[in-house]
Protein backbone atom coordinates (compact mmCIF):
# COMPACT_ATOMS: atom_id res chain seq x y z
CA UNK A 1 0.00 0.00 0.00
CA UNK A 2 1.05 3.59 -0.40
CA UNK A 3 3.29 5.24 2.15
CA UNK A 4 1.75 7.63 4.66
CA UNK A 5 1.16 11.03 3.07
CA UNK A 6 1.73 9.87 -0.52
CA UNK A 7 -0.57 11.72 -2.87
CA UNK A 8 -2.68 10.66 -5.86
CA UNK A 9 -4.60 13.13 -8.02
CA UNK A 10 -7.35 12.43 -10.53
CA UNK A 11 -7.98 15.32 -12.90
CA UNK A 12 -10.75 15.37 -15.51
CA UNK A 13 -10.69 17.39 -18.72
CA UNK A 14 -13.52 19.64 -17.50
CA UNK A 15 -11.39 20.65 -14.50
CA UNK A 16 -13.07 18.46 -11.85
CA UNK A 17 -10.46 16.88 -9.61
CA UNK A 18 -10.19 14.37 -6.78
CA UNK A 19 -7.52 13.51 -4.20
CA UNK A 20 -6.64 10.09 -2.87
CA UNK A 21 -3.71 7.75 -2.33
CA UNK A 22 -1.68 5.74 -4.87
CA UNK A 23 -2.73 2.16 -5.55
CA UNK A 24 -0.42 0.08 -7.72
CA UNK A 25 2.36 1.65 -9.75
CA UNK A 26 3.34 5.29 -9.28
CA UNK A 27 3.43 7.72 -12.15
CA UNK A 28 1.05 9.18 -14.72
CA UNK A 29 -1.79 7.51 -16.60
CA UNK A 30 -4.09 9.21 -19.12
CA UNK A 31 -7.07 8.06 -21.15
CA UNK A 32 -10.84 8.09 -21.28
CA UNK A 33 -12.34 7.70 -17.80
CA UNK A 34 -15.32 5.33 -17.46
CA UNK A 35 -17.08 3.51 -14.64
CA UNK A 36 -17.84 -0.18 -14.21
CA UNK A 37 -20.82 -1.30 -12.09
CA UNK A 38 -19.73 -4.92 -11.54
CA UNK A 39 -19.46 -6.17 -7.97
CA UNK A 40 -17.22 -9.08 -8.95
CA UNK A 41 -14.77 -10.07 -11.67
CA UNK A 42 -12.28 -7.22 -11.36
CA UNK A 43 -9.44 -9.38 -12.68
CA UNK A 44 -11.39 -10.17 -15.85
CA UNK A 45 -12.18 -6.47 -16.23
CA UNK A 46 -8.54 -5.46 -15.92
CA UNK A 47 -7.44 -7.96 -18.58
CA UNK A 48 -10.23 -7.21 -21.09
CA UNK A 49 -8.55 -5.62 -24.16
CA UNK A 50 -11.69 -3.53 -24.74
CA UNK A 51 -10.47 -1.29 -21.87
CA UNK A 52 -7.31 -0.32 -23.75
CA UNK A 53 -6.58 3.41 -23.18
CA UNK A 54 -9.28 3.75 -20.51
CA UNK A 55 -9.10 4.64 -16.82
CA UNK A 56 -11.65 2.44 -15.06
CA UNK A 57 -13.50 3.53 -11.92
CA UNK A 58 -15.08 0.66 -9.96
CA UNK A 59 -18.41 1.56 -8.36
CA UNK A 60 -18.32 -1.42 -5.98
CA UNK A 61 -16.61 -0.07 -2.83
CA UNK A 62 -14.44 -3.07 -1.88
CA UNK A 63 -11.98 -4.27 -4.52
CA UNK A 64 -9.17 -6.80 -4.19
CA UNK A 65 -10.78 -9.09 -1.60
CA UNK A 66 -10.08 -12.26 -3.58
CA UNK A 67 -6.61 -11.27 -4.76
CA UNK A 68 -5.39 -12.35 -8.20
CA UNK A 69 -4.61 -15.71 -9.75
CA UNK A 70 -3.27 -17.13 -13.01
CA UNK A 71 -6.57 -18.74 -14.06
CA UNK A 72 -8.95 -15.77 -14.36
CA UNK A 73 -7.22 -13.31 -16.74
CA UNK A 74 -8.96 -12.88 -20.10
CA UNK A 75 -5.72 -12.05 -21.90
CA UNK A 76 -1.97 -12.07 -21.31
CA UNK A 77 -1.78 -8.68 -19.58
CA UNK A 78 -3.70 -5.88 -17.88
CA UNK A 79 -5.07 -3.48 -20.50
CA UNK A 80 -6.64 -0.65 -18.50
CA UNK A 81 -4.69 2.60 -18.62
CA UNK A 82 -5.44 3.34 -14.94
CA UNK A 83 -7.55 1.98 -12.10
CA UNK A 84 -9.58 3.80 -9.43
CA UNK A 85 -11.12 2.12 -6.37
CA UNK A 86 -12.54 3.32 -3.08
CA UNK A 87 -11.50 0.74 -0.48
CA UNK A 88 -8.82 -1.75 -1.53
CA UNK A 89 -8.58 -4.93 0.50
CA UNK A 90 -5.63 -4.76 2.93
CA UNK A 91 -4.97 -8.44 2.18
CA UNK A 92 -6.58 -11.02 -0.14
CA UNK A 93 -8.68 -13.79 1.36
CA UNK A 94 -9.55 -16.57 -1.07
CA UNK A 95 -8.32 -20.11 -1.52
CA UNK A 96 -7.57 -19.43 -5.21
CA UNK A 97 -5.53 -16.29 -4.54
CA UNK A 98 -1.90 -16.25 -5.69
CA UNK A 99 -1.14 -12.65 -4.82
CA UNK A 100 -2.57 -9.23 -4.07
CA UNK A 101 -4.23 -6.94 -6.60
CA UNK A 102 -2.00 -3.99 -5.75
CA UNK A 103 1.16 -6.02 -6.23
CA UNK A 104 -0.09 -7.17 -9.64
CA UNK A 105 -0.94 -3.61 -10.69
CA UNK A 106 2.52 -2.47 -9.61
CA UNK A 107 4.23 -5.39 -11.36
CA UNK A 108 2.52 -4.53 -14.65
CA UNK A 109 3.09 -0.79 -14.31
CA UNK A 110 -0.59 0.13 -13.92
CA UNK A 111 -1.12 3.44 -12.13
CA UNK A 112 -4.01 3.37 -9.69
CA UNK A 113 -5.72 5.40 -7.00
CA UNK A 114 -7.64 4.51 -3.83
CA UNK A 115 -9.29 6.19 -0.84
CA UNK A 116 -11.34 8.40 -3.14
CA UNK A 117 -15.08 9.02 -3.43
CA UNK A 118 -15.84 6.79 -6.41
CA UNK A 119 -19.56 7.52 -6.06
CA UNK A 120 -18.92 11.22 -6.64
CA UNK A 121 -16.77 10.42 -9.68
CA UNK A 122 -19.48 8.14 -11.09
CA UNK A 123 -22.25 10.68 -10.58
CA UNK A 124 -20.14 13.31 -12.30
CA UNK A 125 -19.54 11.04 -15.31
CA UNK A 126 -23.23 10.13 -15.47
CA UNK A 127 -24.06 13.83 -15.65
CA UNK A 128 -21.23 15.06 -17.88
CA UNK A 129 -20.39 11.87 -19.82
CA UNK A 130 -17.19 9.89 -20.26
CA UNK A 131 -14.23 12.19 -20.86
CA UNK A 132 -10.47 12.34 -20.86
CA UNK A 133 -8.71 12.16 -17.50
CA UNK A 134 -5.32 11.79 -15.89
CA UNK A 135 -4.03 9.96 -12.84
CA UNK A 136 -0.96 11.51 -11.23
CA UNK A 137 0.49 9.62 -8.29
CA UNK A 138 3.62 9.68 -6.18
CA UNK A 139 6.21 12.12 -7.51
CA UNK A 140 4.02 12.83 -10.58
CA UNK A 141 1.52 14.56 -8.26
CA UNK A 142 3.99 17.03 -6.73
CA UNK A 143 6.55 19.55 -7.95
CA UNK A 144 10.26 19.64 -7.15
CA UNK A 145 9.52 21.13 -3.73
CA UNK A 146 7.05 18.42 -2.75
CA UNK A 147 4.03 20.67 -3.24
CA UNK A 148 0.88 19.50 -5.02
CA UNK A 149 1.00 20.37 -8.72
CA UNK A 150 -1.65 22.93 -9.76
CA UNK A 151 -4.84 21.29 -10.96
CA UNK A 152 -5.09 23.53 -14.03
CA UNK A 153 -1.57 22.52 -15.06
CA UNK A 154 -2.59 18.85 -14.88
CA UNK A 155 -5.85 19.56 -16.70
CA UNK A 156 -3.84 20.96 -19.59
CA UNK A 157 -1.96 17.66 -19.78
CA UNK A 158 -5.27 15.81 -19.89
CA UNK A 159 -6.70 18.02 -22.64
CA UNK A 160 -3.75 17.08 -24.82
CA UNK A 161 -4.77 13.41 -24.79
CA UNK A 162 -6.57 12.19 -27.96
CA UNK A 163 -10.32 11.58 -27.36
CA UNK A 164 -11.71 8.08 -27.88
CA UNK A 165 -13.84 9.25 -30.80
CA UNK A 166 -11.96 8.59 -34.02
CA UNK A 167 -9.51 6.12 -32.49
CA UNK A 168 -8.77 2.89 -34.41
CA UNK A 169 -7.35 0.70 -31.64
CA UNK A 170 -8.04 -2.92 -32.65
CA UNK A 171 -4.64 -3.17 -34.30
CA UNK A 172 -2.98 -2.43 -30.94
CA UNK A 173 -4.62 -5.37 -29.15
CA UNK A 174 -5.01 -8.05 -31.84
CA UNK A 175 -3.06 -11.32 -31.95
CA UNK A 176 0.34 -11.22 -33.61
CA UNK A 177 -0.27 -14.52 -35.43
CA UNK A 178 -3.08 -17.08 -35.86
CA UNK A 179 -3.57 -19.75 -33.22
CA UNK A 180 -5.91 -22.70 -32.81
CA UNK A 181 -8.27 -23.56 -29.94
CA UNK A 182 -9.49 -27.15 -30.30
CA UNK A 183 -12.43 -28.90 -28.61
CA UNK A 184 -11.58 -30.87 -25.44
CA UNK A 185 -10.24 -34.38 -25.92
CA UNK A 186 -13.03 -36.76 -26.82
CA UNK A 187 -15.34 -34.03 -28.11
CA UNK A 188 -16.15 -34.54 -31.81
CA UNK A 189 -15.54 -31.54 -34.07
CA UNK A 190 -18.91 -30.12 -35.14
CA UNK A 191 -17.73 -27.01 -36.99
CA UNK A 192 -14.77 -24.74 -37.72
CA UNK A 193 -14.90 -21.01 -36.93
CA UNK A 194 -12.47 -18.26 -37.84
CA UNK A 195 -12.54 -15.71 -35.01
CA UNK A 196 -11.17 -12.32 -35.98
CA UNK A 197 -9.36 -10.94 -32.94
CA UNK A 198 -10.27 -7.30 -32.42
CA UNK A 199 -9.53 -7.57 -28.69
CA UNK A 200 -10.93 -11.01 -27.97
CA UNK A 201 -11.38 -12.32 -24.43
CA UNK A 202 -9.95 -15.77 -23.75
CA UNK A 203 -13.24 -17.29 -22.60
CA UNK A 204 -14.95 -16.75 -25.96
CA UNK A 205 -13.08 -19.36 -28.04
CA UNK A 206 -13.11 -21.68 -25.03
CA UNK A 207 -16.91 -21.65 -24.89
CA UNK A 208 -17.10 -22.36 -28.60
CA UNK A 209 -14.59 -25.19 -28.24
CA UNK A 210 -16.67 -26.78 -25.48
CA UNK A 211 -19.48 -27.03 -28.04
CA UNK A 212 -17.27 -28.97 -30.44
CA UNK A 213 -16.13 -25.97 -32.47
CA UNK A 214 -12.56 -25.77 -33.75
CA UNK A 215 -11.61 -22.07 -33.48
CA UNK A 216 -8.91 -20.36 -35.50
CA UNK A 217 -8.18 -17.00 -33.83
CA UNK A 218 -6.63 -14.69 -36.43
CA UNK A 219 -5.24 -11.12 -36.44
CA UNK A 220 -7.54 -8.30 -37.49
CA UNK A 221 -5.47 -7.76 -40.68
CA UNK A 222 -6.35 -11.22 -42.03
CA UNK A 223 -7.73 -11.09 -45.58
CA UNK A 224 -10.90 -12.75 -46.85
CA UNK A 225 -8.79 -15.16 -48.90
CA UNK A 226 -6.79 -16.14 -45.83
CA UNK A 227 -10.00 -16.63 -43.84
CA UNK A 228 -11.55 -18.86 -46.51
CA UNK A 229 -8.34 -20.90 -46.79
CA UNK A 230 -9.14 -22.20 -43.28
CA UNK A 231 -12.44 -23.64 -44.61
CA UNK A 232 -14.67 -22.04 -41.96
CA UNK A 233 -18.25 -23.01 -41.31
CA UNK A 234 -18.63 -19.59 -39.71
CA UNK A 235 -16.82 -16.32 -39.03
CA UNK A 236 -16.81 -14.53 -35.67
CA UNK A 237 -15.89 -10.92 -34.89
CA UNK A 238 -14.89 -10.25 -31.27
CA UNK A 239 -15.16 -7.39 -28.84
CA UNK A 240 -12.49 -4.71 -28.88
CA UNK A 241 -11.57 -1.07 -28.15
CA UNK A 242 -11.94 2.09 -30.16
CA UNK A 243 -14.40 3.86 -32.42
CA UNK A 244 -16.10 1.60 -35.00
CA UNK A 245 -16.34 4.60 -37.36
CA UNK A 246 -12.53 4.47 -37.65
CA UNK A 247 -12.44 0.82 -38.77
CA UNK A 248 -11.36 0.02 -42.33
CA UNK A 249 -10.15 -3.43 -43.35
CA UNK A 250 -12.55 -5.16 -40.94
CA UNK A 251 -15.55 -3.77 -42.83
CA UNK A 252 -14.20 -5.01 -46.16
CA UNK A 253 -13.68 -8.47 -44.69
CA UNK A 254 -17.13 -8.55 -43.11
CA UNK A 255 -18.88 -7.50 -46.30
CA UNK A 256 -17.02 -10.22 -48.20
CA UNK A 257 -18.17 -12.76 -45.60
CA UNK A 258 -21.78 -11.62 -45.98
CA UNK A 259 -21.53 -11.71 -49.78
CA UNK A 260 -20.23 -15.28 -49.61
CA UNK A 261 -23.11 -16.37 -47.38
CA UNK A 262 -20.78 -17.62 -44.62
CA UNK A 263 -22.59 -17.63 -41.24
CA UNK A 264 -21.48 -14.70 -39.09
CA UNK A 265 -21.68 -13.90 -35.38
CA UNK A 266 -20.33 -10.72 -33.79
CA UNK A 267 -20.23 -9.43 -30.24
CA UNK A 268 -19.69 -5.89 -28.90
CA UNK A 269 -17.29 -4.22 -31.35
CA UNK A 270 -18.27 -6.97 -33.79
CA UNK A 271 -21.91 -5.89 -33.46
CA UNK A 272 -20.99 -2.28 -34.19
CA UNK A 273 -18.99 -3.35 -37.25
CA UNK A 274 -21.92 -5.42 -38.55
CA UNK A 275 -24.10 -2.32 -38.23
CA UNK A 276 -21.62 -0.23 -40.18
CA UNK A 277 -21.10 -2.96 -42.79
CA UNK A 278 -24.86 -2.88 -43.37
CA UNK A 279 -24.76 0.88 -43.90
CA UNK A 280 -25.95 2.14 -40.51
CA UNK A 281 -24.20 4.78 -38.43
CA UNK A 282 -22.70 4.35 -34.98
CA UNK A 283 -22.59 6.97 -32.24
CA UNK A 284 -20.88 7.65 -28.92
CA UNK A 285 -22.93 6.91 -25.82
CA UNK A 286 -22.95 9.48 -23.03
CA UNK A 287 -21.19 7.29 -20.48
CA UNK A 288 -21.48 3.82 -22.00
CA UNK A 289 -22.46 0.46 -20.57
CA UNK A 290 -19.88 -1.28 -18.39
CA UNK A 291 -20.68 -3.93 -15.82
CA UNK A 292 -22.27 -7.36 -15.41
CA UNK A 293 -25.82 -6.40 -14.48
CA UNK A 294 -27.50 -4.85 -17.54
CA UNK A 295 -31.03 -6.07 -18.43
CA UNK A 296 -31.51 -6.85 -22.12
CA UNK A 297 -34.71 -7.98 -23.85
CA UNK A 298 -34.46 -10.74 -26.46
CA UNK A 299 -37.29 -9.64 -28.74
CA UNK A 300 -37.65 -13.08 -30.36
CA UNK A 301 -38.40 -14.85 -27.07
CA UNK A 302 -39.62 -12.03 -24.83
CA UNK A 303 -37.10 -13.09 -22.20
CA UNK A 304 -35.00 -10.63 -20.21
CA UNK A 305 -31.32 -11.51 -19.81
CA UNK A 306 -28.95 -10.02 -17.24
CA UNK A 307 -25.81 -9.43 -19.24
CA UNK A 308 -22.19 -8.29 -19.17
CA UNK A 309 -21.32 -5.08 -21.05
CA UNK A 310 -18.29 -3.03 -21.99
CA UNK A 311 -18.96 -0.52 -24.74
CA UNK A 312 -19.03 3.20 -25.32
CA UNK A 313 -20.47 3.19 -28.86
CA UNK A 314 -23.76 1.86 -30.25
CA UNK A 315 -25.46 1.21 -33.60
CA UNK A 316 -28.13 3.64 -34.80
CA UNK A 317 -30.94 1.43 -36.17
CA UNK A 318 -34.68 2.20 -35.87
CA UNK A 319 -36.24 0.32 -32.96
CA UNK A 320 -39.83 0.51 -34.21
CA UNK A 321 -41.57 -0.50 -37.40
CA UNK A 322 -40.15 -4.00 -37.81
CA UNK A 323 -37.35 -5.10 -40.17
CA UNK A 324 -35.73 -2.53 -42.46
CA UNK A 325 -33.69 -2.87 -45.63
CA UNK A 326 -30.00 -2.56 -44.85
CA UNK A 327 -28.88 0.67 -46.58
CA UNK A 328 -25.49 -0.46 -47.90
CA UNK A 329 -25.34 -1.18 -51.63
CA UNK A 330 -28.98 -0.41 -52.20
CA UNK A 331 -30.12 -3.22 -49.92
CA UNK A 332 -27.40 -5.66 -51.01
CA UNK A 333 -27.58 -7.63 -47.76
CA UNK A 334 -31.37 -7.68 -47.45
CA UNK A 335 -33.47 -7.02 -44.38
CA UNK A 336 -32.24 -6.54 -40.82
CA UNK A 337 -34.10 -6.34 -37.52
CA UNK A 338 -33.20 -5.23 -34.02
CA UNK A 339 -33.10 -8.49 -32.04
CA UNK A 340 -32.14 -7.21 -28.57
CA UNK A 341 -32.75 -3.96 -26.67
CA UNK A 342 -31.24 -2.60 -23.45
CA UNK A 343 -34.07 -2.02 -20.98
CA UNK A 344 -32.21 0.73 -19.12
CA UNK A 345 -31.96 3.17 -22.04
CA UNK A 346 -33.40 1.47 -25.16
CA UNK A 347 -30.00 1.17 -26.85
CA UNK A 348 -29.82 -1.37 -29.69
CA UNK A 349 -28.18 -4.51 -28.27
CA UNK A 350 -28.45 -6.92 -31.16
CA UNK A 351 -29.00 -7.27 -34.91
CA UNK A 352 -30.25 -10.16 -37.03
CA UNK A 353 -30.27 -10.40 -40.81
CA UNK A 354 -33.35 -12.04 -42.30
CA UNK A 355 -31.88 -12.78 -45.74
CA UNK A 356 -28.33 -13.75 -44.73
CA UNK A 357 -27.04 -16.12 -42.02
CA UNK A 358 -25.73 -13.40 -39.71
CA UNK A 359 -26.48 -11.93 -36.28
CA UNK A 360 -24.73 -10.01 -33.52
CA UNK A 361 -25.16 -8.71 -30.00
CA UNK A 362 -23.68 -5.68 -28.28
CA UNK A 363 -22.99 -7.40 -24.97
CA UNK A 364 -20.66 -10.21 -23.84
CA UNK A 365 -22.24 -13.69 -23.83
CA UNK A 366 -18.97 -15.26 -22.64
CA UNK A 367 -19.72 -13.58 -19.28
CA UNK A 368 -16.22 -13.55 -17.90
CA UNK A 369 -17.05 -12.23 -15.44
CA UNK A 370 -20.82 -12.07 -15.22
CA UNK A 371 -24.08 -14.03 -15.49
CA UNK A 372 -24.52 -16.86 -17.99
CA UNK A 373 -27.98 -15.85 -19.26
CA UNK A 374 -26.69 -15.22 -22.79
CA UNK A 375 -24.61 -18.38 -23.26
CA UNK A 376 -27.35 -19.73 -25.57
CA UNK A 377 -26.02 -17.39 -28.28
CA UNK A 378 -23.07 -19.72 -28.86
CA UNK A 379 -25.53 -22.56 -29.38
CA UNK A 380 -27.51 -20.34 -31.75
CA UNK A 381 -24.34 -19.71 -33.76
CA UNK A 382 -23.56 -23.43 -33.95
CA UNK A 383 -27.12 -24.20 -35.05
CA UNK A 384 -26.85 -21.49 -37.72
CA UNK A 385 -23.63 -23.00 -39.06
CA UNK A 386 -25.01 -26.54 -39.14
CA UNK A 387 -28.25 -25.49 -40.82
CA UNK A 388 -26.38 -23.44 -43.45
CA UNK A 389 -24.28 -26.33 -44.74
Amino acid sequence: MSAEGELALLVLEDGRHFRGRPFGARGTATGEIVFNTAMTGYQETLTDPSYHRQIVVMTAPHIGNTGVNSADPESGRIWVAGYVVRDPAPRPSNWRSEGSLEDELAAQGIVGMCDVDTRAITLHLRERGAMRAGLFTGTAAVDGFGRRRPYEELAQVVRGVPPMTGQDLAGEVTAAAPYLISPPDGTPVAATVVAVDLGIKGMTPQLLARRGVRVWVVPRSTSFEEVMALAPDGVFFSNGPGDPAAAGSELELLRAVLDAGVPFFGICYGNQLLGRALGFETYKLGFGHRGVNHPVLDRSTGKVEITAHNHGFAVDVPLDGGPVLAPFGGGRFGRVEVSHVDLNDQVVEGLRLLDRPAFSVQYHPEAAAGPHDAAYLFDRFLDLMLSSR
